[in-house]
């Protein structure tokens, strides 16, 4: 039996649901929301290119390297985005989690923490995880605020890390979060979602 195995999430307003070709109509139409594919220091899905998207990271889950998840909206019932384990390491129990994006109506909304919440309490509780990492584009602040709200630790950065779709070199900022953290990390995100919205 696999370390990870596909497997249905839940929060209280967010479930993530194992990846299939039946939540492709709703991805195209999230990802038509804030037309997300014209980031330029992030790789979105245009809708043409939305099957593609979901074979691509089907063959990563075969391989064993990917374990892709749609994150579906309780309330409507929708696929309202994505998220992945992914850089799958069984034998140092360690993952990232990353490729995410979700539809601009959901973004800065407690639907985020609540995907990294039942995320990380997977990894940790019951993956046995010693660490979970977080990487994004170091000019992808909107990201970098969002992961450091959650209480990840930068690690550094990987300078001219990866070439972009638009040729430009990208410096990645590696943030985690190890075991001994987790309680108080799983704390501060059931505070953030707890805590009266003003």
């Amino acid at each position: 039996m696999a370390w990870l195995e596909p497997i249905c999430l839940h929060g209280a307003d967010a479930r993530l649901e194992p990846l299939a070709m039946g939540h492709l109509d709703d991805l195209i139409e999230s990802v038509n929301d804030g037309e997300l594919w014209n980031l330029w220091y992030t790789t979105i899905p245009r809708p043409e290119g939305m099957r593609a998207e979901i074979e691509r990271r089907l063959a990563l889950q075969a391989a064993g390297s990917m374990m892709p998840f749609a994150v579906v909206d309780v309330l409507s019932g929708n696929a309202v985005g994505m998220t992945t384990y992914m850089h799958i390491d069984a034998v140092n129990r360690r993952l990232e989690i990353g490729s995410t994006w979700m539809r601009r109506s959901v973004q800065r909304t407690l639907l985020n923490t609540q995907v990294k919440l039942v995320l990380l309490r997977h990894a940790f509780e019951t993956l046995g995880c010693i660490g979970v990492e977080f990487r994004t584009h170091f000019l992808n602040q909107q990201s970098r605020r969002a992961i450091e709200r959650l209480g990840a630790k930068l690690d550094g950065v990987l300078r001219q890390h990866q070439r972009a779709a638009d040729g430009s070199l990208r410096d990645t900022c590696v943030y985690s979060v190890i075991a001994s953290e987790w309680p108080g990390v799983k704390s501060h995100l059931n505070w953030q979602l707890s805590k009266p919205r003003e």
